[in-house]
C-alpha cells in the first residue's frame, strides 16, 4: 500500500453504536481466511483467491486497513490505500487517490454494518486528511456495491471497462 501521506493510524478504535473498527489481530485468523477465499464475497472482485496463498500471507498490522468487528468477532474490512495512478478512474492528474475499499463476510451483509462501517472510516479519513477526496471503484454489476456507494455520499464520476466488467468510479465528498 502507497502511504496516505502524514497520516497517524488511530492508536484507538474507532467505534460506533454496533462496530468496532481496529487493527488486525490474531484472533481474525480464520475470518481473514474465509473472507479472502469465498467465492460469494468476490463475485464481483476476479474470484476468490487460493486457500494456501491466503494462509501464507496473512498481514499483520497494516495501515490503511480496519478490521470491522461486531460482537468480538471480525466480519469485513475496510481499507484505504493510494489508487494505482497507471490503472483507468482518477480524480487528480497525477493519479494516487485514496480509495475506500471494503469487504464483508456473506453473513454480515443485509444489515447495515457495511454502511456503519464505511461511514465511520470516512469521518476518521475527513478528520485525517481535511479536504482530500476519496474514490471508490466496484462493478457496476454490483447493484449492492453501488448503492451503499451513493448511500455513503459518493457521486458518479465516470465508468469504464476494466477486468473485462464495466466500473462504476464515485467520489467522496
Amino acid at each position: 500500500m502507497a502511504e496516505l501521506g502524514p497520516v497517524v493510524w488511530p492508536s484507538v478504535p474507532l467505534r460506533t453504536p454496533r462496530l468496532v473498527l481496529r487493527e488486525s489481530e490474531a484472533r481474525d485468523r480464520a475470518a481473514y481466511v474465509e473472507l479472502l477465499t469465498s467465492p460469494q464475497v468476490h463475485t464481483y472482485l476476479g474470484g476468490p483467491r487460493p486457500r494456501e496463498d491466503v494462509e501464507r500471507a496473512l498481514p499483520g498490522r497494516r495501515p490503511g486497513t480496519f478490521v470491522v468487528d461486531h460482537s468480538g468477532e471480525m466480519i469485513g474490512l475496510v481499507t484505504f490505500d493510494r489508487r494505482d495512478p497507471a490503472r483507468p478512474g482518477r480524480i487528480r492528474p497525477e493519479g494516487g487517490d485514496a480509495e475506500l475499499s471494503y469487504m464483508f463476510l456473506p453473513t454480515a451483509w443485509g444489515r447495515g454494518y457495511a454502511a456503519e462501517a464505511c461511514a465511520a472510516a470516512l469521518r476518521w479519513f475527513a478528520g485525517a486528511l481535511p479536504g482530500e477526496p476519496v474514490v471508490l471503484c466496484t462493478q457496476a454489476a454490483n447493484d449492492r456495491s453501488v448503492r451503499l456507494a451513493v448511500k455513503l455520499g459518493f457521486t458518479e464520476v465516470e465508468r469504464f471497462e476494466e477486468f473485462d466488467a464495466e466500473q462504476w468510479f464515485g467520489v467522496w465528498p
